[in-house]
């Protein structure tokens, strides 16, 4: 299934491998590993995991603090955000409209 990322997750995701990768060499791209480790499992299984706010879900992140916020849709799977578990809970619900 086709994955398509909303503009503002592909920033989160490159502002957080950046992040990582300033803190540690080499984090930044585990980050980023780990994000399409997580993306895969969603396109294999993409109702597997809790819902977040109506039809959106999540996926949690298992080495990182972090969660991917999708939804489901006809041909593909929309990438909605890119979360830090402590950031300001559905900061990224004024993107679910913009998905098309």
């Amino acid at each position: 299934m086709k994955v398509i990322f909303d503009n503002l997750a592909v920033s989160e995701l490159h502002d957080a491998t950046q992040y990582y990768e300033l803190e540690v060499n080499g984090l930044g791209k585990r980050f980023k590993k780990e994000v399409k480790k997580s993306i895969k499992r969603i396109i294999n299984n993409p109702f597997a995991w809790r819902r977040e706010q109506g039809d959106i879900r999540r996926y949690l992140m298992h080495t990182f603090p972090y969660k991917i916020i999708y939804s489901i849709e006809k041909n593909y799977i929309y990438i909605i955000a890119i979360a830090h578990y402590h950031r300001k809970p559905y900061f990224w619900s004024s993107r679910i409209n913009n998905n098309q």
